[in-house]
């Protein structure tokens, strides 16, 4: 078994560990960074990115074959053709469902980063104070101006578009100039705000799309073809592949080792520390050691659980981490597919150019203030008005000339909105190793105990009720308000099981990031949240990687961590 040295270590190449290569290597680390999948090359390897629907076998639409091989999947939009390869292979890497819960993986270099949302919002200090106000799970061992500065550093650099609103639940960034509303989004937005006096906003969305170039990246302002989840030969939106990771290969500090499983921890029982991480190679099953004084954890939430899970259970059967009784425990999500939609009147001879990537923004407005409803947090809105397509259903032309004639013309404008609401953190909803099952690899594989409780099913009953009234309120016909229904995992944002705390006997992490029971190892993807809020994780995750990495160096240098 072939040993070598770097300073750090990086598990995960997707947008946590992006940045945690990028922060490690600038302060003069030597970084190892591994990554499960294949790797894809920025613009060489987005093979679809100039693609148009006719050019698909299939129109873009899934196979019966692609179903068969992605039975997760292929429950939700994310499985088509025009993703196909994007994602886990289900047969190699199996899970067990204890509860139904939808997990949508991305195994290749950059992750999730290249298929994200891209919706950015910081977390509030209401958000960071919420759990200890309310008696809920234990308290964040930070407060949000311990984050404010983090956030101010990632959003200059991955480049954040947005408007400056004055909200203390929504607090204000470093934006560009937003992705505009469209004229029916304005108007509804006026009217909006006048009919609820200003206490309910329709904002632009805060996207990490450039608006204006970063040369200094080689990355062009966003060019307006929604195509992000395709990558983007521009490098408009934020990725490892197009930001962090050619940073940190400037420097000279960095190894990129794709086709590397990691299946362990190292850990030091004389020194309480971790000392390296051992290797699967994917391609060959050889098994390697890379040792390090620095690992951070960055491979998505459950396989970074994962990963703790199954080291060092010879001191903590368990795992590493484990000593709380937390590691695997307090999953979350954000649940949401449920809202309205309906047609705006009045614009038919407006319409609009390009293909925006973002639309607009609700910000949450239950449970603040003084109002208390049966349920606790809140929930935002996503949506966007638009004018129908050619793929609308006119009964009146069924074949023919004037269906094409029909259909040559825009149809109606219509406006939708989905909710997201903030999931609870509970001990009882959980992840943990069923070694009855085997991966492709012979690693025991993740089971998934999930459901989501009263306080969201009181909550859902609000997003779609309020998302009718102010629709209505706004002027807009035929409103129609749905709940599509949710399970656990399809907001794609877990979250929770290596939780922040203050104190090892009910948390994982410290308030820097650190495993209590090996303190040279930290964990920045969302496995650290101690809650949810209602706004996108994301830029969350890229705040505390770039402080942890900080952090994590002044230590080392200070021989705190060896």
């Amino acid at each position: 078994m072939s040993t070598q040295h770097f300073d750090a270590i990086v598990v995960g190449s997707g947008i946590s560990g992006g940045w945690a290569a990028k922060e490690l290597t600038e302060k003069g680390l030597k970084v190892l960074l591994l990554e499960r999948g294949r790797n894809i090359e920025h613009i060489k390897d987005y093979v679809n990115a100039t693609k148009e629907p006719w050019d698909y076998e299939h129109r873009g639409r899934p196979t019966q074959e692609m179903k068969d091989k992605h039975p997760v999947l292929q429950r939700d939009f994310v499985l088509n053709e025009e993703t196909q390869g994007m994602w886990a292979n289900e047969q190699e890497n199996p899970y067990v469902e204890k509860k139904r819960f939808d997990w949508y993986r991305g195994y290749h270099v950059g992750g999730r980063s290249l298929l994200w949302g891209r919706q950015s919002y910081r977390l509030s200090q209401r958000d960071f104070e919420a759990n200890l106000r309310e008696g809920v799970a234990v308290d964040w061992p930070i407060r949000y101006e311990d984050m404010a500065p983090w956030y101010d550093y990632v959003e200059r650099y991955a480049g954040i578009a947005g408007t400056r609103e004055g909200l203390d639940h929504l607090p204000d960034g470093q934006f560009l100039p937003p992705v505009e509303l469209n004229i029916v989004e304005k108007d509804v937005a006026a009217r909006l705000k006048k009919a609820y006096g200003g206490k309910r906003l329709m904002i632009n969305s805060r996207t990490a799309n450039i608006t204006q170039p970063k040369p200094e990246q080689g990355r062009v302002n966003c060019q307006y073809r929604n195509k992000c989840w395709l990558g983007c030969p521009f490098g408009a939106y934020f990725s490892t592949q197009s930001s962090t990771l050619p940073a940190a290969m400037k420097t000279g500090n960095l190894t990129l080792r794709p086709f590397s499983i990691v299946s362990q921890v190292l850990y030091d029982k004389d020194k309480k520390r971790a000392r390296g991480v051992e290797v699967i190679d994917a391609e060959t099953n050889q098994t390697y050691e890379f040792t390090a004084n620095v690992i951070f954890l960055n491979a998505s939430s459950f396989n970074s659980t994962w990963i703790l899970m199954n080291s060092a259970t010879d001191i903590w059967p368990g795992g590493l981490g484990s000593s709380s009784g937390e590691l695997g425990h307090n999953v979350m999500d954000h649940h949401f597919r449920v809202g309205a939609g309906g047609v705006v009147e009045g614009f038919d001879d407006k319409y609009y150019y390009g293909r925006r990537p973002a639309g607009f923004y609700i910000p949450r407005f239950r449970n603040l203030g003084d109002e208390k409803r049966n349920y606790l947090r809140g929930f935002g809105y996503q949506g966007a008005a638009s004018r129908e397509g050619w793929d609308r259903n006119i009964a009146e032309l069924g074949i023919g000339a004037n269906l094409k004639n029909a259909l040559a013309e825009p149809g109606a404008w219509t406006i939708g909105m989905t909710a997201f609401g903030e999931i609870l953190p509970h001990h009882d909803n959980r992840i943990y190793l069923d070694r009855t099952v085997k991966d492709k690899w012979g690693l025991p594989v993740l089971a998934m105990d999930v459901e989501i409780r009263d306080n969201e099913l009181a909550m859902r009953k609000d997003m779609l009720q309020d998302a009718v009234d102010m629709l209505e309120a706004a002027g807009v016909k035929n409103v129609r308000g749905s709940d599509w229904g949710y399970a656990p995992g399809m907001g794609i944002h877990e979250m929770g099981t290596a939780r922040m705390g203050r104190d090892p006997k009910t948390s994982v992490l410290n308030g820097f990031n650190q495993v209590w029971d090996a303190p040279n190892v930290f964990v920045t993807d969302g496995a650290a949240m101690t809650s949810a809020s209602c706004v996108n994780p994301s830029l969350t995750y890229m705040a505390l990687t770039a402080r942890a990495a900080d952090y994590a160096v002044k230590e080392l240098k200070k021989g705190n961590l060896k």
